[in-house]
């Protein structure tokens, strides 16, 4: 379904909730659902969304959202180009003189070449200008985590905002784990986005988050007030990751997912946890999805232990071979220092492969309590991890208890139905609301008559004008 055909509006007749149909703009910077947690939220939530008889337009950038558009006419997605600084096979590469089109271009090639990442701001004067020029054909403006500086003022619509959690976190246990001046310097740069990201989270009157934990660290991280952050637990696709006991589950096998090579994702101390268990378990073998790091300190442990012929990644699997590695493994693990809420582990517990993940972050939120719905273990212990996995891999009474008790807990309160209704409800509210999507707040060192974060709306429109496009 194109943009234009979407401005016909809604399908006739109620949506699910008895109300009139909604039409909305979701917008993501990132939508890539096979790398990372927020093209995977889009994904999911945008297809629930139109199964509950609303119209979901997709507004985003490279990597372009992956759509289920086949199963519903009320789903689109609207390309919104970048300068793809990133793709591959030329991550950081300099466009062509023939590539620039407006001063947007040209401020994500100087903040690439400067040692930051643009992609929040630029997508969100690109998604500005563009919401501007359809003015009254959305109800409601969702964005998925940009916080960009152009999502501030009128854009023609009540904004709502996903905060996943804090990307200071990230950029928190990055600092702690860089070595070096040089290299704190580079992580500082390149997370300075996060200081425009504060700034306007702090503008924002709608905040849903997918934890109370999430929820916690806005307050605590971000600055926002309380009282505007709405918990809506996000959850598994139910259909799909779903037991088969006809996939032979294959002795030994450990499962995790690792989207990156970062310090927060800990998959460091499940490779040195699973060099300990081989010793007294020599089937025990590990797979990543997720790409193999060339260097940094996973492959230097891989390489430390021995473990070349022991460790396997893969990507660009289909949902269906993703689903059916996690059915064969006789326990599935997150290991991270650190979640705003982990999809893996809702998917894996779906499927009634056993859980063993840490305590960080949300992760027990969405796991459940150690030995009733999964083990859990203190984040950051390889002797903790190895001890898990010891027990689940000798024990399968416990791997089949664990793995039925955490499909029902997935099955009772984390599933996208679930999120797509509770998301509609906060649409409803922030409609209501005059002028809802901004808040203006005022701290007691700001001085009267001046902005607690930086005005940029007059400086957009101006610029707007004098931009070709």
């Amino acid at each position: 379904m194109t943009a234009e055909a979407s401005q016909a509006g809604p399908s006739e007749g109620p949506a699910t909730d008895g109300e009139r149909p909604l039409r909305i703009a979701l917008l993501t910077y990132k939508g890539n659902p096979f790398c990372g947690g927020q093209g995977v939220y889009v994904r999911h939530l945008s297809r629930e969304l139109a199964r509950l008889g609303h119209t979901v337009e997709v507004i985003g950038s490279q990597p372009y959202p992956v759509l289920d558009e086949g199963h519903d006419e009320r789903l689109s997605l609207t390309e919104l180009p970048s300068l793809d600084l990133y793709r591959h096979p030329d991550p950081f590469r300099t466009p062509k003189s023939g590539e620039y089109r407006d001063w947007i271009d040209a401020l994500e090639v100087g903040t690439m070449w400067t040692g930051g990442f643009p992609e929040p701001l630029t997508f969100s004067l690109r998604a500005r200008r563009h919401l501007r020029a359809r003015r009254g054909e959305f109800d409601v403006v969702h964005d998925n985590q940009t916080l960009g500086y152009g999502l501030l003022g009128d854009i023609g619509a009540p904004l709502i905002t996903t905060i996943h959690h804090p990307i200071t976190v990230d950029r928190r246990l990055e600092l702690d784990a860089a070595q070096g001046v040089r290299r704190r310097f580079s992580v500082r740069r390149w997370y300075g986005f996060t200081r425009m990201q504060k700034r306007v989270a702090r503008r924002l009157s709608s905040v849903l988050t997918v934890s109370a934990t999430s929820r916690q660290e806005i307050v605590d991280d971000l600055g926002v007030r309380d009282d505007r952050i709405h918990v809506v637990h996000i959850g598994a696709d139910t259909d799909l990751f779903s037991p088969d006991p006809s996939v032979p589950v294959v002795p030994g096998r450990i499962v995790t997912t690792s989207s990156a090579d970062v310090p927060l994702k800990g998959l460091v101390f499940l490779v040195e946890a699973l060099a300990k268990i081989r010793t007294e378990r020599p089937d025990a073998h590990l797979v990543v999805v997720g790409k193999r790091p060339e260097e940094g300190p996973v492959a230097q442990a891989v390489e430390r232990y021995g473990l070349q012929g022991a460790v396997e990644f893969v990507k660009g699997i289909t949902d269906a071979e993703l689903v059916d590695l996690v059915r064969s493994a006789e326990v599935a693990c997150v290991p991270s220092l650190y979640e705003g809420f982990s999809l893996p582990a809702a998917e894996a517990m779906a499927t009634g492969t056993p859980l063993l993940a840490t305590t960080g972050g949300a992760i027990p939120e969405v796991a459940g309590r150690d030995g009733e719905t999964c083990l859990a273990v203190p984040p950051g212990d390889s002797e903790a991890l190895a001890a898990g996995l010891s027990r689940l891999l000798s024990d399968p009474d416990l791997r089949a208890r664990l793995g039925a008790a955490g499909r029902e807990r997935v099955l009772a309160r984390f599933t996208w139905a679930r999120a797509a209704e509770g998301t509609v409800a906060r649409y409803r509210e922030a409609m209501a609301v005059p002028d809802a999507g901004e808040a203006a707040p005022r701290s007691a060192t700001t001085p009267p008559g001046r902005s607690a974060a930086p005005e940029v709306a007059d400086v957009v429109s101006d610029r707007e004008s004098r931009a070709t496009c």
